[in-house]
């Protein structure tokens, strides 16, 4: 039993604790940034349902695996899966089913940490009035001076980690358990807030059709694909994150319920944020498909043209930060864990060291922003053109190591674990069970290996061989 194990570095109180704390690591920018544009650009509502299948049939499973693992070893993620393949008379080499999560967070946290640096400084330019009465064109060309300063972006992004260091060095039980029980509550009222505002001030039918009418005249095999990548990635899977989390999960917990009601309140997360922005979107003319820039380009035009847009644009950011902040504690643990545990370190040095090495690291994202010419430069991956430190930090963690790790642990937990183990820590009933065990060696392996191939630009040279 998980109980037989201890983890060195505490638990959570308990289910609510818990529930939290993984909603705060899958609610991020993932959510409220990226969500709402990739939506846009794919015909809306026929994305949204293709998402909801996705979420139900490969991330509840995969969540499921990845807190079993956690709380069966009772350590970070590369050294649970090594003491539980031990369990299974297997070979210790599946860890890379954990380390593969600690090292793609790692990185990832190296450039979401700049990225959220742009939200905490968005926080100070709407408070200032910056954007109010400013035409398209000026709005837009604060956001490129805005990357184009190294020294604004270092600063913000030392901000982030700075924080995030501070609040993981205290502890599961005063520091991410007192985080969390002040940050999520917070974030989901400025955002029932901004999705009212939005609601009777914008074009809310217009956004009500557009998310929820689905057009599948609109809808690619690419647009399926990166649904199915998205509810991957947008649940913190492959992380480490929810491995870690489960570490600290009470062995009376059910993980199949909180799974679900974690996966349900990410996914409510990801719809209200549609529901904040498009009414704004379509009130004011703007197109919905417009990229990255939504947030810091589009939505500030939106701001400073409508009644309140100051006040009401400063609680946008200050709620894009805090799901950023809970986000990132859960990024950063699973590498502290890792060096309290193998290491001996003070926890509060793990945590510095960390923040230290990934605020280092993140100048590779900084001076790709900025266009340092020793930043920038021409590859291919995979048949995709890279054009900086940034694009390759970021494909090969999202594109490459995080689908690679899921399918991993989606066998180790389907195949490798004894189905003994399996019902003994999912502790549910037997038609869950073998829904959830169908899932998980068959379903899952077979559709995160046609997200990667199509990742990687494999999969359409398969489908043309074989005639498809």
């Amino acid at each position: 039993m998980s109980g037989a194990r201890e983890s060195v570095h505490g638990m959570w109180s308990g289910r609510f604790a818990f529930i939290l704390a993984a909603t705060g690591a899958a609610v991020g920018l993932g959510n409220i940034w990226k969500f709402p544009y990739i939506m846009g650009e794919n015909g809306g509502g026929a994305f949204v349902l293709v998402y909801l299948l996705c979420i139900v049939l490969i991330g509840i499973p995969v969540m499921m695996s990845e807190v079993l693992i956690g709380r069966r070893g009772r350590q970070s993620p590369g050294l649970s899966v090594k003491t539980l393949a031990q369990e299974a008379s297997a070979s210790p080499r599946w860890q890379v089913a954990g380390w593969s999560g600690l090292l793609a967070s790692y990185l990832i946290l190296s450039f979401y940490a700049v990225v959220a640096g742009w939200a905490l400084a968005y926080v100070m330019k709407t408070a200032r009035g910056d954007f109010q009465g400013q035409s398209a064109d000026v709005i837009g060309a604060q956001f490129g001076a805005h990357l184009a300063d190294p020294w604004a972006l270092m600063a913000w992004s030392a901000v982030i980690l700075l924080v995030t260091v501070l609040v993981v060095g205290k502890g599961v039980h005063k520091g991410l358990e007192k985080a969390v029980n002040f940050l999520m509550p917070s974030l989901f009222v400025l955002l029932g807030i901004m999705a009212i505002y939005s609601a009777t001030n914008g074009a809310f039918g217009e956004a009500l059709a557009f998310m929820f009418t689905p057009d599948f005249s609109k809808l690619t095999i690419n647009g399926v694909l990166l649904a199915l990548g998205h509810a991957f990635f947008t649940l913190s899977l492959a992380s480490g994150a929810m491995i870690i989390y489960g570490a600290y999960l009470p062995s009376n917990v059910s993980i199949a319920k909180t799974s679900v009601l974690i996966a349900l309140v990410d996914t409510a997360v990801a719809m209200l944020a549609g529901l904040a922005i498009y009414p704004l979107v379509f009130q004011y003319g703007l197109t919905p498909a417009e990229g990255p820039g939504l947030i810091f380009v589009t939505l500030p035009i939106a701001f400073g043209s409508m009644p309140f847009g100051t006040f009401f644009g400063t609680l946008f950011f200050v709620m894009l930060v805090f799901a950023a902040f809970t986000s990132a504690i859960a990024m950063i643990e699973s590498t502290v864990a890792w060096l309290v545990e193998r290491k001996g370190l003070n926890r509060m040095v793990a945590t510095a060291a960390t923040g230290g090495s990934l605020w280092l690291l993140g100048l590779l994202t900084v001076f790709s922003f900025s266009g340092a010419s020793w930043a920038t430069f021409e590859l291919n991956i995979f048949g995709k053109p890279i054009t900086s430190f940034f694009e390759v930090v970021d494909y090969l963690t999202s594109s490459v190591m995080l689908p690679l790790g899921g399918l991993v642990v989606a066998i180790f937990t389907g195949w490798v674990m004894t189905k003994k183990v399996t019902e003994e820590e999912l502790q549910t009933s037997g038609l869950v069970y073998g829904i959830w065990r169908f899932a998980i060696r068959w379903f899952t392996p077979i559709a995160v290996s046609i997200v990667f191939l199509h990742l990687i630009g494999v999969l359409e040279p398969v489908l043309r061989l074989v005639g498809l």
